[in-house]
Parts: C-alpha cells; sequence; structure tokens
C-alpha cells in the first residue's frame, strides 16, 4: 500500500513544564495513525537548574525552547485518496495543522512530494476551519486559479509549482488580497497533474486579478503561457472537459 509518510513524523508542543512529543507513525497507512503522546519534563528557569548568573550577578534566565517563527494564519494540510469503494468525504483526510514556519517545514519534509503521489490523489492546504469542498461555505461563492500541466511537466514542474503555491499562500503573498485566499489544491491525474489556488469571492475582480498576477510571476511562468481563473459554480455545472474562464493572465 502506498504511503504517505516518508518517516515518523514527530511535532513536539512546548509548554512551561512539560512538552507533549506527537509521533505519526506511517506503519503503511495513506495518512498519520493516530498520535502517541509522550509527556516530557523540561526544566524551567524556577527549578535552578536553567539559570546563570552575569558578571554583575543578576540572575540571566536562559530561553527555554527554540523561538518559532509565527504565521499569519492557521492551515490545515489535507489528503484525498479516489477509494471508489467509499464516499468522497470518506476518502478526504486531515493530516496536520501548522502555525509557525518550523512546523510547516517538518510537515513538508516528512511527506511525499506530489509526483509521488498515486493518480487520483489530491494534497491540499487550506486556511484551519475551511474544507478543500466546493460546498464549503467560505468557498461556494468563489473560484480559482488553475494550472493545467502536461504529463511530461510531473517531474520537471508540478514539485516546484506546488510547493512555491505552499509558500504564497503561508507567506501571504498577496498582501491586502490574501484575505481572498481560501487554500490551494494540486491533482494528481494521469491525463495532466493540475495546481490550483481558491479564492472565497468570484467577483472580486480587482482582487482575483491581482493574486492572479503575483501567482503567475511567482511560478515563473513566462508571458506568453496564460493562467485561467473559474468559478466553482461554472466547474460544478460544467458538461465537458473545460470550464470557460472568468478572468486570464
Amino acid at each position: 500500500m502506498h504511503s504517505l509518510l516518508k518517516e515518523p513524523y514527530a511535532q513536539t508542543l512546548v509548554h512551561r513544564d512539560s512538552a507533549s512529543t506527537c509521533t505519526y507513525k506511517s506503519s503503511g497507512l495513506d495518512v498519520p495513525a493516530e498520535p502517541e503522546v509522550t509527556e516530557i519534563a523540561v526544566a524551567s528557569a524556577s527549578d535552578g537548574e536553567e539559570s546563570q548568573e552575569d558578571s554583575t550577578g543578576q540572575e540571566l534566565v536562559l530561553p527555554e525552547t527554540e523561538m518559532k517563527h509565527p504565521l499569519e494564519n492557521r492551515w490545515a494540510l489535507w489528503f484525498f485518496k479516489n477509494d471508489k469503494t467509499k464516499s468522497w468525504q470518506a476518502n478526504l483526510r486531515l493530516i496536520s495543522k501548522v502555525d509557525t514556519v518550523e512546523d510547516f517545514w517538518a510537515l513538508y519534509n516528512h511527506i511525499q512530494v506530489a509526483s509521488h503521489l498515486m493518480s487520483g490523489c489530491d494534497y491540499s492546504l487550506f486556511k484551519d476551519g475551511i474544507e478543500p469542498m466546493w460546498e464549503d461555505e467560505q468557498n461556494k461563492r468563489g473560484g480559482r486559479w488553475l494550472v493545467t500541466l502536461s504529463k511530461g511537466q510531473r517531474h520537471s514542474d508540478l514539485d516546484r509549482f506546488w510547493l512555491e503555491t505552499l509558500l504564497c499562500l503561508i507567506g501571504e503573498a498577496f498582501d491586502d488580497h490574501s484575505d481572498n485566499i481560501c487554500g490551494a489544491v494540486v491533482n494528481i491525474r494521469g491525463k495532466g497533474d493540475k495546481v490550483a489556488v481558491w479564492t472565497r469571492d468570484c467577483e472580486n475582480r480587482e482582487g482575483i486579478m491581482t493574486i492572479g498576477k503575483v501567482y503567475k510571476e511567482r511560478l515563473g511562468l513566462s508571458g506568453k503561457m496564460h493562467l485561467g481563473y473559474e468559478s466553482h459554480s461554472d466547474t460544478a455545472t460544467k458538461s465537458g472537459s473545460t470550464t470557460k474562464s472568468m478572468f486570464t493572465v
């Protein structure tokens, strides 16, 4: 069975007097199993072992843990595997949530890159509280900037495009229009993979166009290559394999 995790993934949540280390074991599963939580004692400055005195005799309190860099938003990473014996929602699994730069890289570096996933699988990174589906209240009036790749681009461009997309999201790359961002999805498909940035309001032309221009530049796409923006309502009701773009950049 295809394993989503490269190796056990550990995330440490540090409190003043103890830290909880959650180790997610792959065990051949597609997503992490329930974490095993182990309490680790962390000595505080009041214990008399974590403090020193400077040359003036003044007590110095040493940092208890390495400082982490918080993200503007908390993000949730989801995994979808197309098992036809299950419902769509049953195939969608929450992997983990991150709200610091360090936790994002710890997660990203311990899961399979998108190009190694099986056909029919998706990764989705969405703001906490928003589920990666059209029906979500935050998504249903929105749409997506869509990048469609050829088969040959899976090994040349897919992982780079997806990582850059993730960095755009967690780094709030769209400035004043970042509030219009819901998340992003990468679809692994036999006919050609797709990467998309989802926005919450398809009627916000100014915001959508700004997001599209920044996104295109961050992906390093040439002027001759066009990105198209589709509303979710049009995508949901399309009769063919393609949807007419509302906007292009």
